[in-house]
């Protein structure tokens, strides 16, 4: 009797203190910050009726601008993928100097202001700047074409990569490689069979994270980005374009269409990166 007496005590008692506050604090941030914006975002379009859903489907200037700022993001989370890799093997196992200095500049771009990294982007790659008058004498055109909207992502996308890898690589057990190397592996072998597929989940999950900025990035990129419609024109300028012009019905057409393809490439690297995990699990229980 007793000991069913404790029982029912140690059940009533919370294991977490503040579960239910945290439960429904949880809930309301996620109802009120995220939910419901996104739910008006996705009833707006339609309030106008259905004609201004078809004339944004018809607009290839949005299409344009689509496809801008989709491939320009792709482009730059691509390139970012073996610079952040790169770059976490260096703050991790190398003991440089000024490493720490390194490791401090990398999450720069999560400090400064967008439109900051936009101005100085553009006036670096400028026709004047330090390192644009010379790419000009070499024919190469960087800021106000479509290649400055894929420099700004990269700056803007870099960190995303590194803090993904680095954690990895930090608590990746050393005793792996010199195993593998009493084994009798090359130097490249190690690398491509032993380190590299243990980061390719988090190096996947970093790629997401800097496409899915890049898609959405505004202010670093209309500085350098020269803004041409069909040329270098992103989707947010464009939507901010139609506001602009009071043009409501079509800045929340656009935003819909924006959302659903981000939604469903999100989605494509969230599927990548379960398969990516998955495998290495089955090829490690093998």
């Amino acid at each position: 009797m007793k000991h069913a007496h404790n029982t029912t005590r140690a059940r009533a008692i919370d294991p977490l203190p503040g579960f239910r506050f945290a439960l429904v604090s949880t809930l309301l941030w996620v109802g009120l910050i995220v939910a419901l914006p996104l739910t008006a975002l996705v009833m707006r379009p339609w309030q106008e009726g259905i004609g201004a859903m078809t004339a944004a489907l018809q607009d290839s200037r949005m299409f344009a601008a689509l496809r801008v700022s989709f491939v320009s993001a792709f482009l730059a989370a691509l390139i970012d993928v073996p610079l952040g890799v790169i770059l976490a093997w260096t703050l991790v196992r190398a003991r440089l100097p000024g490493r720490r200095v390194a490791d401090a500049l990398i999450d720069l771009p999560f400090a400064i202001p967008t439109a900051v990294t936009g101005i100085t982007l553009a006036t670096l790659y400028g026709p004047q700047g330090w390192l644009g008058a010379p790419l000009a004498r070499l024919g190469i055109s960087i800021a106000y074409t479509a290649t400055g909207i894929v420099v700004a992502l990269m700056f803007v996308g870099l960190p995303f990569i590194v803090r993904s890898v680095e954690p990895v690589l930090r608590d990746l057990p050393p005793d792996l490689e010199e195993a593998a190397g009493l084994l009798g592996a090359r130097p490249w072998q190690i690398v491509t069979r032993v380190v590299l597929p243990a980061l390719l989940p988090a190096t996947v999950t970093g790629f997401g994270l800097a496409f899915a900025r890049g898609i959405g990035e505004y202010g670093s990129v209309i500085f350098i980005a020269g803004n041409q419609p069909f040329r270098s024109e992103i989707a947010p300028l464009l939507i901010v374009v139609r506001l602009q012009e009071f043009d409501y019905p079509g800045a929340t057409s656009i935003a819909f269409v924006l959302l659903v393809v981000s939604s469903l490439c999100l989605a494509g690297v969230a599927w990548l990166r379960r398969r990516v995990a998955r495998g290495l699990i089955t090829g490690a229980a093998a």
